[in-house]
């Protein structure tokens, strides 16, 4: 005789055998069930303070972990606090599941009704729905699927009267685990591009978000080529410990990485978008030939012309190309023993001068980040917020690994960091989970300290606090102390907030301010510490290049 279930109780069982087994939330009325259906099958749950938390944690999770991060929500007011962290996901292609209640089918008077599948469509991100009881097991194995193996961000809207249909408990079969074969580069344009590597002179091989999971075959495949290496924002780390790797590409570069790229006659870029951030502006890029390598046709030529697209997954094109060079014989390249010097200075801000700022009573952020850079284990997730401050962290802060960094600045949001900073924890405990954010990136986001908190994290938060948006301070250079007004504000006491949330905390004015961050480190580790840093108010070095590269506005404050 055939066992009969509740439709919520089918979601949770489909999503659990298909290998959804962590989930972050904000519960209502409308996913209260669905929820603990998933936990009765072996899910653990991490309950936010706030929606948009619960977005920006499984986001991060995803990115670190590459698994199919979960979000549940309540219907209506639930989904819609959450679609900044929606967008930031469905920008980078984040394989993230959004699981939100809806208002009962027709029930158009309701106070949670929205158009749900228009309001996710218009971030970018996929809407899909529980239909009806009947298909409820292939609709949310549906959605798993197209968010694990397309790398997309899915909403799953689920009808409140629908979830509550009683159904026939579904078979095994129901549950179906794709296999997402590598996609194969065509042989012309293997050769092509092997052409281009061997006769070029200067070869910079770019890895992006998109070739984490290739780097062997890349370092492999610049060997042979005689190729510098270096990464995308979204790929950081990708390389590191490699001896002809510098270390990142774009507006966090250091100057002289920035020349050493810019004098390329080549770059290959695999899995990454050559936006930008990436390629300030074009002006590294101008003078070098471009191959992209990616496996989505969109992605090719989206940001800038290039010379040579190619269609394939990012390892199957590089040992393939390699395998194509190997009869020419290892080439010298761009790796000279001048060059090797260069990268060897070039490669991490830490190496990098730092002009002596001398206000008393505050902190120069760059001498900041570098003292904390030695202090703190290698071992770490460096995450970064947005506006003046992220190049201190975003930079400054070295890496151990593509799972060591976290970039959630593809929608341009501050306020996302905390959150996601908590959600690389979760990922890694393990590792430090080390955030750098602004005042006012914290401030919009500062309830989720109890989060971090409540599941004991021991956390760094490095508050860089000029008590002001300090992105608009320096974008608008000419203006008065009276328009400043409206973006400047009191001091504020971080620490004590931080305090009351239940965080151990300290103020820094100086470098001899930081004993208290050693302490820490020794000492059990089982909440964050917050760091409420009085920094100079000059503008980080990012902010005074992005406008030469973006114009002015707000589009010159977060590389991606």
């Amino acid at each position: 005789m055939s066992q009969t279930v509740r439709v919520h109780e089918v979601i949770g069982r489909v999503l659990a055998g298909l290998g959804a087994r962590t989930v972050f939330g904000v519960i209502g009325s409308g996913n209260f069930r669905v929820t603990n259906a998933l936990l009765e099958h072996g899910a653990s749950f991490h309950a936010a303070r706030h929606e948009m938390g619960a977005a920006c944690m499984a986001d991060a999770y995803s990115r670190i972990t590459g698994e199919v991060g979960l979000v549940s929500l309540h219907q209506g007011c639930g989904l819609t606090n959450a679609l900044t962290g929606i967008t930031e996901a469905a920008k980078c292609h984040t394989p993230l599941l959004v699981l939100t209640a809806d208002t009962a089918v027709g029930d158009v008077t309701s106070n949670f009704h929205v158009d749900q599948d228009a309001l996710v469509a218009a971030t970018g991100a996929v809407p899909l729905r529980i239909h009806s009881a009947a298909t409820a097991a292939a609709d949310a194995a549906r959605a798993f699927n197209v968010a694990r193996h397309d790398r997309q961000t899915v909403v799953l809207s689920m009808p409140v009267d629908l979830q509550e249909e009683i159904v026939e408990l579904p078979g095994p079969r129901t549950v179906t685990v794709l296999e997402h074969p590598a996609l194969q580069p065509a042989q012309s344009a293997v050769e092509d591009l092997a052409s281009l590597l061997a006769s070029a002179d200067r070869p910079v091989i770019l890895g992006g978000r998109g070739a984490k999971d290739a780097k062997g075959e890349l370092r492999a495949l610049a060997g042979e080529a005689g190729a510098l290496l270096i990464a995308s924002g979204g790929g950081r780390g990708i390389f590191e410990g490699d001896e002809w790797a510098l270390d990142i590409m774009g507006g966090f570069a250091t100057e002289e990485a920035a020349a050493l790229v810019r004098e390329a006659d080549l770059i290959v870029a695999f899995g990454a978008a050559l936006n930008d951030w990436t390629t300030r502006g074009g002006t590294l890029t101008e003078h070098a030939r471009i191959a992209q390598v990616d496996d989505r046709p969109e992605a090719i030529g989206r940001h800038r012309l290039v010379d040579l697209g190619v269609l394939g997954d990012a390892a199957v094109v590089a040992r393939a190309v390699r395998d194509t060079l190997g009869g020419t014989g290892r080439r010298t390249g761009y790796r000279t023993p001048e060059v090797r010097e260069r990268v060897e200075r070039a490669r991490y801000w830490k190496d990098q001068p730092v002009e002596p700022v001398d206000e008393p009573g505050f902190v120069d952020p760059a001498a900041l980040t570098n003292a904390l850079d030695a202090l703190i284990p290698m071992e770490r997730v460096v995450s970064v917020d947005g506006g003046n401050v992220n190049a201190y962290p975003g930079a400054h802060l070295r890496v151990p690994d593509e799972q060591g960094y976290c970039l959630p600045l593809s929608f341009q949001s501050i306020g996302l960091g905390l959150a996601s900073s908590i959600g690389a924890a979760i990922a890694r405990p393990d590792r430090l989970s080390v955030l750098g954010v602004g005042d006012g990136s914290l401030l919009m986001a500062a309830a989720e300290l109890d989060t971090a908190v409540r599941f004991r994290l021991g956390m760094l938060i490095v508050v860089y606090n000029d008590d002001a948006y300090g992105a608009e301070v320096h974008l608008f250079p000419g203006s008065t102390l009276r328009d400043q007004e409206i973006i400047r504000f009191p001091e504020t006491d971080i620490a004590a907030i931080a305090r009351g949330y239940g965080c151990d905390a300290l103020t820094v004015r100086s470098l001899d301010d930081l004993a208290g961050v050693t302490e820490w480190l020794d000492s059990p580790r089982d909440r964050p510490l917050v760091i409420d840093a009085k920094i100079s108010g000059r503008p980080s070095w990012l902010m005074e290049m992005g406008h030469d590269f973006t114009g002015a506005g707000g589009q010159g404050t977060m590389p991606t």
